[in-house]
């Protein structure tokens, strides 16, 4: 797919098909009737909690990488609270065109304004490898 997209789009025919009822497949949104919130889910999602819960009050890094506003109560939001509330947090995000710090936290952040595989990797070749 990356192969082939031009302008951020790709070829119909490389969407991926639903095996069961043949619809195009999308990513795991919580919008509509689609999510999967199966046991993998569940487990990863109390594996999550019990680490931020293990790491209140120490040192962490909050590491958003392009969480933009169409869900910001999912992950932005909750990363600017937490780290509003332990002065040993550090907030970063990497978002290019919604890359934001609040006032409160302003201190504690790192914020990259810049498209992520141009920040995260020294050149295509590298993305190529993937390495």
């Amino acid at each position: 797919m990356v192969e082939q997209q031009k302008d951020m789009k790709i070829p119909s025919n490389l969407i991926p098909r639903c095996p069961v009822c043949g619809k195009p497949m999308s990513m795991n949104l919580r919008s509509g009737d689609t999510f999967v919130e199966d046991d993998g889910w569940h487990k990863a999602s109390a594996s999550y909690v019990n680490f931020v819960k293990e790491n209140d009050g120490r040192h962490i890094l909050f590491l958003e990488l392009g969480v933009g506003m169409n869900t910001p109560s999912i992950i932005k939001y909750p990363f600017w609270r937490m780290t509003y509330n332990n002065p040993m947090a550090v907030y970063a995000c990497v978002n290019f065109g919604e890359a934001y710090i609040p006032d409160e936290i302003r201190k504690r952040s790192i914020c990259i304004n810049d498209d992520i595989r141009k920040t995260l990797f020294f050149s295509d070749d590298v993305v190529k490898s993937g390495v």
